[in-house]
């Protein structure tokens, strides 16, 4: 079958382009058979419609369903970005005739899937290391066209520097580094390589030094700090497969920098698990994680129809009729939406009314914003763990559903 062409045919690269995302060329074959079918019966039900998971996570990329959803003819409202979400729990509502949005789903559940995961795991990657910094080192493990929305899914779930430089440019956010092994292999010396950085990068960068290029990393962090005038770091890179204990090799390091006076940090990247982190936060003072964030699982969000012309349905397994989640801390209870006293008190805000993006929409898609609560949010989650994790709701709502972080993994990481 012959391939398509793009509208960008002369940069020679496999992307569509927004326009076809925006209209809904970029959809599942069934959504256009479902479009024909319902246009040829004259149905086009007034729906409410919610996005949930199976599963916990922080939630992200509400910022290119505004762009998708604006201008339809449809009331929507979300969690704000940064936002955790547990099982079962919508996080997203769409209210409106159903071809409104229909074939939109795909890109819609594409954005928030595939962005709610790297979140999920920035907020993972730095909840295990706590005041230690968390730096995203991934985006070469995906395709580069998405490199600014894995900067901006990881920045929101937590980390504290981003690598790759086209965040600068598209988030704004100043673009973090080290050196790579092949600077050093260019000089083919690593002293020189180290003071070539030193004198040529300009002085605002912290200088930290890779040490596990041609000798161990205890023998070129001595090289270093002894034979370069400005170390601020050294970065171990070792790969999994040749680390040994890596803890001892660190240990061995602090103590041999320790003795010749020398206080400056240490930065581990190279194949690091949430595990790791957790293990090694006290004697690593920055992990650059790379895999485990950028090609972080998807979170599996589904799209279901919860009410149809205003009676409430459900396939089977789902919970039928429009929800609101009431939220006390990181504790939630969601209740039909019949059963709230006051819509206001939901988790979720208007963000589209009518096509037009809302002021709280501007705010709930904010990248500061959903970090800062992020980071609220991890600490109120510590807190649960270490605390009685009661909920003011529980006594006056019975049949709620009650979703707390015990619906997550992340206690292992405490």
């Amino acid at each position: 079958m012959k391939e398509l062409s793009s509208e960008n045919d002369d940069k020679k690269f496999l992307i569509v382009s927004p326009q076809d995302i925006k209209s809904g060329v970029v959809t599942d074959k069934y959504f256009i058979w479902t479009e024909k079918i319902l246009r040829s019966k004259g149905l086009n039900p007034r729906v409410v419609a919610e996005i949930t998971a199976r599963e916990w996570g922080i939630f992200s990329g509400l910022n290119d369903v505004l762009s998708l959803l604006e201008g339809k003819n449809v009331d929507v409202y979300a969690m704000p970005e940064g936002s955790i979400f547990y099982p079962n729990e919508p996080v997203m509502v769409i209210e409106g005739n159903y071809l409104e949005f229909a074939r939109l789903e795909t890109s819609l559940l594409g954005f928030i899937c595939h962005s709610s995961g790297v979140s999920r795991a920035a907020f993972k990657a730095k909840f295990a290391a706590k005041d230690k910094k968390v730096l995203s080192f991934g985006t070469r493990r995906q395709h580069p066209a998405l490199a600014a929305m894995i900067e901006r899914a990881a920045y929101i779930g937590g980390v504290d520097g981003v690598s790759n430089y086209s965040a600068e440019k598209y988030l704004g956010l100043k673009s973090v580094g080290t050196m790579p092994h092949a600077l050093i292999i260019c000089f083919g010396d690593q002293v020189e390589a180290w003071r070539a950085f030193d004198e040529v990068v300009e002085r605002g960068v912290p200088r930290i030094m890779l040490v596990d290029t041609y000798c161990d990393e205890k023998s070129e962090a001595i090289m270093a700090v002894e034979r370069v005038e400005r170390v601020d770091g050294v970065r171990l890179d070792t790969p999994s497969s040749r680390r040994g204990d890596i803890r001892a090799i660190i240990e061995e390091i602090r103590w041999e920098l320790f003795l010749r006076g020398k206080d400056v940090n240490i930065v581990l990247s190279g194949g690091i698990s949430f595990e790791d982190i957790a293990k090694l936060r006290d004697v690593v003072d920055a992990f650059g994680v790379g895999t485990s964030i950028a090609c972080a699982k998807p979170v599996d969000f589904a799209l279901d129809l919860v009410e149809k012309e205003g009676k409430a349905v459900a396939k089977r397994g789902k919970f039928g009729g429009r929800k609101v989640i009431l939220r006390d801390g990181v504790i939630d209870v969601v209740v039909p939406y019949e059963r709230a006293k006051d819509e206001s008190e939901s988790v979720l805000v208007k963000v589209i009314e009518g096509g037009e993006i809302t002021k709280d929409g501007e705010i709930a898609s904010s990248m500061e914003g959903g970090r800062s609560r992020a980071l609220r949010t991890m600490e109120l989650v510590r807190d649960f763990f270490v605390g009685d994790g009661r909920c003011a709701f529980k006594e006056t709502l019975k049949g709620a559903l009650i979703r707390t972080p015990d619906d997550t993994d992340l206690k292992s990481l405490l």
